[in-house]
């Protein structure tokens, strides 16, 4: 048997697990592995299983793609494996956790901001129609 120091011993048959996003791709072209890892395991380490993609880039119909293992998701949670933030987020939108409170929060600031730009686009609409009537009056 290996020592446990030597990262391939019983201490990597014990360490906590994580199911996490793996960063593949390359510059300013992300692209996500979902996968079982050690909690301890740094990215140059090799993982025990990947359980998913995202592609966080909208494709040509705006649309964010995510693809899931649900049977080895629901294994690995089973088994004691954490679940990080982002993955939790991912996997409340596809209906497998409830929502997460960030994805409200993201919701809500984006319904907020298209709201304030539609009324400053209104706003500008009736300006410009209001110095086009005072234009038209001193033409007369």
């Amino acid at each position: 048997m290996l020592p446990p120091g030597s990262g391939l011993g019983v201490y990597t048959v014990q360490c906590p697990k994580v199911i996490r996003l793996l960063r593949k791709g390359c510059t300013n072209r992300p692209f996500y592995h979902i996968v079982v890892a050690h909690t301890r395991a740094h990215q140059s380490r090799p993982v025990i299983e990947q359980v998913g993609s995202f592609d966080p880039l909208p494709n040509q119909y705006n649309e964010k793609l995510v693809a899931f293992n649900f049977e080895r998701i629901r294994f690995w949670i089973g088994n004691g494996a954490d679940v990080s933030t982002p993955v939790k987020q991912l996997l409340g939108l596809a209906g497998f956790y409830p929502v997460h409170p960030t994805s409200y929060i993201r919701a809500w600031r984006a319904r907020e901001k298209l709201e304030k730009e539609k009324a400053a686009a209104e706003a500008a609409i009736a300006e410009s129609q209001a110095t086009d009537i005072d234009k038209s009056e001193n033409v007369s």
